[in-house]
């Protein structure tokens, strides 16, 4: 059930004024959504402060009215896209500024500064745990602003993976710690709880280049293919082999997807983690979209 009708089901009539409020909130919102009004535009049109709107809307809706926002926007994302309109062009529809923030509405994301990254971790706690997931063994890295690495390894190959990893950020500081890393694993590998009023944040450790690389892997739908030409070209890169490189150094597999980065003619290439698994990936983001038909 989306969010929207989830509010319109419940018996969300508060007592006195309160009620005046959150339909006006509502109202707003639903006829507005193309601008994308912020907090504190809703709280000015209806005279209140951004902290009294706030708490007031999400006493008696459930949630936020970012919240409320996001899920308006996506039940329209998904009408248009089901129409046949190209990403883009639905972003911009939506008074999104490009269709990475389609999916920002999923998977939130930082990126350190170059200075940390010229760092190679000096200065960072990473907290690191092994746990199964649908395409083996997963290594989750976190940091506490949020998902650093994602790895998998076959069996036995756990240590070698890990050395693979602590190769990336080699002067960071690195701690077992499964109950940091549960959470997320928990997250990335349930689709029921990819949900864009608790997007998963995820932080990049890497050069500005290969950042830039990785927000364009995220802007590739799920169930889509690109090949790293058009992923070159959509950045302004004129080599497709130095956006061949940047996909192979994603720290953040699957969440980021470079297994949706595919070579010419939408030919399968080599993957980080084995070209299996990047079929398994594939395979399973496809049955996972038949069950949502």
């Amino acid at each position: 059930m989306n969010a929207n009708l989830a509010i319109l089901e419940r018996d969300v009539t508060p007592e006195g004024g309160d009620y005046e409020i959150v339909r006006r909130v509502i109202e707003k919102i639903s006829l507005d959504y193309r601008n994308q009004p912020s907090l504190e535009a809703l709280a000015a049109e209806l005279g209140e402060t951004p902290t009294s709107l706030q708490k007031v809307f999400t006493r008696w809706a459930g949630l936020s009215p970012k919240t409320f926002l996001q899920a308006v926007t996506l039940d329209h994302a998904r009408r248009l896209l089901d129409s046949g309109m190209p990403l883009l062009e639905t972003a911009l529809e939506l008074g999104l500024s490009g269709p990475g923030r389609l999916h920002d509405l999923f998977v939130t994301h930082e990126a350190l500064s170059p200075g940390d990254y010229k760092a190679r971790g000096r200065g960072l706690t990473i907290s690191y745990g092994y746990h199964q997931s649908p395409f083996g063994m997963a290594l989750v890295m976190v940091t506490e602003r949020g998902l650093a690495g994602l790895a998998f390894a076959d069996a036995g190959e756990e240590a070698l993976v890990f050395a693979d990893m602590r190769s990336r950020w080699p002067n960071a500081a690195y701690a077992e710690d499964i109950s940091a890393t549960a959470p997320y694993a928990a997250r990335i590998f349930n689709p029921e709880r990819w949900r864009a009023d608790e997007p998963l944040r995820v932080v990049f450790i890497g050069t500005d280049f290969q950042i830039r690389v990785w927000e364009a892997l995220l802007r590739i739908p799920m169930g889509s293919g690109r090949a790293y030409s058009q992923i070159a070209a959509g950045i302004g890169c004129p080599s497709a082999r130095a956006v061949g490189a940047a996909v192979g150094a994603n720290p953040v597999s699957f969440v980021v997807p470079c297994h949706r980065a595919l070579g010419k003619s939408g030919a399968l290439t080599g993957y980080h983690w084995g070209l299996t698994r990047k079929r398994a990936m594939l395979g399973w983001e496809a049955a996972q979209l038949q069950r949502s038909v």
